[in-house]
């Protein structure tokens, strides 16, 4: 489903190369896991991959379900079923997070050819699915992440995660700032989505997120370039020994 091949991307204003030859394949089904030291690479991957302008491609290609997806805008990519929670959500003022819910399900619907959602059927939807990450239907009658605990902005991600149901999700660091009860939480609303029609990327620092959303592959980044991939046990085995060994064998 996603293939990148000897991508090298630098940021727009200064220049500085951040992805430098990384390759990677996760096929439809798969969750792949990417793992490295801070400064590696991995949000700056997950940038690329949703469209965002700071970061400019020089060389390479990103292939998504064997089409390029270089020459397509953001919210191209996103009505191709691509999506990326943020590590930090961004709070949106003024903007209702139920009215952002229907707007965001109505324009991936308008882009696949079809009609929008009723108001009863989108409240039925959203309700459900609230439910089931413990979401209180107040909650989205507020501005979107505006006030909201990190474990608010991060349920309020999986809610759109679950509504919009893309086929490749890229987790930029979704256990970042949650406690143990959010986590399990919003683990459960990822495995919810495992499908052998859908790919799921979760990057992270640390092994306890993969104790929760079991990862099929783990792949090392370092210095932008994938230098190691294993099965679950390497994530094992980076919780235990850290990214030194690895790093040392790779050079």
């Amino acid at each position: 489903m996603l293939e990148i091949k000897n991508l090298h991307a630098r940021i727009a204003e200064s220049g500085v190369e951040i992805i430098r030859g990384l390759n990677l394949t996760v096929k439809a089904g798969e969750v792949a896991a990417i793992m490295g030291p801070n400064g590696s690479g991995k949000s700056t991957l997950s940038y690329i991959l949703a469209g965002r302008p700071d970061y400019e491609v020089t060389e390479g290609e990103i292939l998504y379900n064997g089409e390029s997806i270089l020459e397509m805008d953001p919210a191209e990519r996103a009505a191709a079923g691509i999506f990326l929670a943020f590590q930090y959500p961004m709070e949106i003022p003024g903007v209702a997070t139920m009215e952002f819910l229907k707007v965001a399900m109505n324009a991936q619907r308008k882009a696949r050819g079809e009609e929008p959602l009723k108001i009863p059927e989108l409240i039925k939807r959203v309700k459900e699915e609230a439910g089931l990450l413990s979401m209180d239907m107040a909650m989205l009658k507020r501005p979107l992440n505006v006030g909201f605990s990190g474990g608010e902005k991060k349920r309020a991600e999986i809610l759109q995660m679950k509504l919009l149901q893309p086929n490749l999700c890229v987790l930029d660091e979704t256990d970042s700032g949650l406690d143990i009860d959010a986590l399990k939480i919003v683990s459960d609303g990822v495995n919810a989505l495992r499908s052998p029609d859908r790919a799921i990327v979760v990057i992270t620092h640390y092994q306890r997120l993969l104790e929760h959303i079991v990862p099929d592959s783990v792949h090392v980044l370092y210095k932008g370039q994938v230098i190691k991939s294993g099965d679950k046990s390497l994530a094992f085995e980076l919780e235990e020994n850290g990214y030194a060994g690895i790093i040392e064998e790779a050079a």
